[in-house]
This record gives structure tokens, C-alpha cells and sequence, in this order.
């Protein structure tokens, strides 16, 4: 088996091939308007550091969110080619799922990632890592009313902090966790398709009718 993982359903790309038993290359960048410019050369690098070339992969793995609109569709529709052009076997996994396996704390938590226009992509986890509730949506403030007395981890808990109870250095997805997730078979497997929970901030204008 010979894997290879990303994610950029936030302004970090990360990128980690993995064998099967290891975590074999890993690549990176930030960029929250840059993803289609990062993505592949960090591809190149992982598996440049591998010792692997696309012809040796057997399987592709992608998080599809949530997150915003231009991240999502990157990471998903180069996923779906890699595994079309390559006959790879494609694996989609909640981003905050891989947020959340980095997390080792007692009892139920939240993983929060910055959703822009002042609110949190967010979901609920068991203290064994297992998504009990989302992803959904909110603003910091009704999430913290809804769950005051739950630590919170990601970069939505961080900037937030003080609304949230912000908690540990959990910050990003990280690629290296989202491919030991899948290759552990510990993944909660979703299709190939980006949740992005809510309409993309720019949307096409209508055409205007023929008079």
C-alpha cells in the first residue's frame, strides 16, 4: 500500500504519503487564497521526500471539509483525478475528524476551524476521538451557550479564545494524521464530494433576460 494524503479545507496544505506502516514523505504551505498554486508542488515534494513515484500509489486520500468554497474544490477535484487517472482507491475524511485524532484529552470535546464571517465549522467527539455531533456551523458565542463546559481544539478555538474555551496546541489538519486515520481503518469514510455547510461567498451573477 502506498498512500497518499492532503488536505486543504484550511489556509494550511498538507500533503504526507504513507506505506502502509509509516508516514514515509510530508509536505506543506499556507496560503488561504493559494491552494491550487501550493497543493501540487507540495504533492511533488512528499513524494519526492518518499522515494516514490504517482505510478507507485495505490491509494489517494482527501478531507472534504468544511471548509471554504476555493480550498475545498482543490483538494476534492485533485483527489477524484488522481484517483480516475491512476485507478487509485479514494478515501474522503471530515477534516475535523483529523483535527480531533491529534487530540488526547479525557471525555467529550469540540474541534473548531475558522469559517469566516466571524464563525466556527465545529463538531462534538467522544474522548475516544469518535464524532458525536456535526459538522455544523455557528457563531463562537452560540457555540460556547451551547457547550460551556467542553474544551475546544483547532484553530477556531484558538482564535476565539476567550469565547471558547480554547484549549492544548491542536491546531490545523494535519496530513500525516488524516493518512495513519485511514491506513488504521479508524477513518468515518464520506464520499468524495466538499461540505461546505453553506453557500460560497462569490456566486455567479444571473444572466440578464432578452428583452
Amino acid at each position: 500500500m502506498l498512500l497518499l494524503a492532503f488536505d486543504t479545507a484550511t489556509p494550511v496544505i498538507t500533503v504526507a504519503v504513507h506505506d502502509g506502516t509509516r508516514v514515509v514523505g510530508e509536505a506543506s504551505g499556507e496560503g488561504a487564497m493559494a491552494h491550487g498554486e501550493l497543493l501540487a508542488p507540495a504533492i511533488r515534494d512528499a513524494m519526492a521526500q518518499a522515494g516514490a513515484a504517482m505510478a507507485d500509489l495505490t491509494d489517494v486520500a482527501v478531507g472534504v471539509g468544511p471548509g471554504p468554497f476555493t480550498g475545498l474544490r482543490v483538494g476534492v477535484v485533485t483527489a477524484l483525478t488522481l484517483g480516475s487517472t491512476l485507478g487509485l482507491t479514494t478515501h474522503g475524511v471530515c477534516s475535523l475528524d483529523v483535527v480531533a485524532a491529534d487530540v488526547q484529552v479525557e471525555g467529550e470535546f469540540l474541534v473548531a476551524t475558522d469559517a469566516r464571517r466571524k464563525e466556527v465549522y465545529w463538531a462534538r467527539y467522544g474522548g475516544d476521538g469518535v464524532r458525536l455531533d456535526g459538522p455544523h456551523v455557528l457563531k463562537p458565542a452560540d457555540l460556547a451557550a451551547q457547550h460551556p463546559d467542553l474544551p475546544a481544539f483547532g484553530q477556531g478555538a484558538h482564535l476565539y479564545d476567550g469565547v471558547l474555551r480554547a484549549a492544548g496546541d491542536v491546531g490545523a489538519p494535519r496530513a500525516s494524521s488524516l493518512a495513519q486515520l485511514v491506513t488504521s481503518g479508524r477513518a468515518l469514510e464520506l464520499p468524495l464530494e466538499p461540505l461546505y455547510l453553506r453557500r460560497p461567498d462569490a456566486v455567479p451573477q444571473a444572466l440578464s433576460k432578452r428583452a
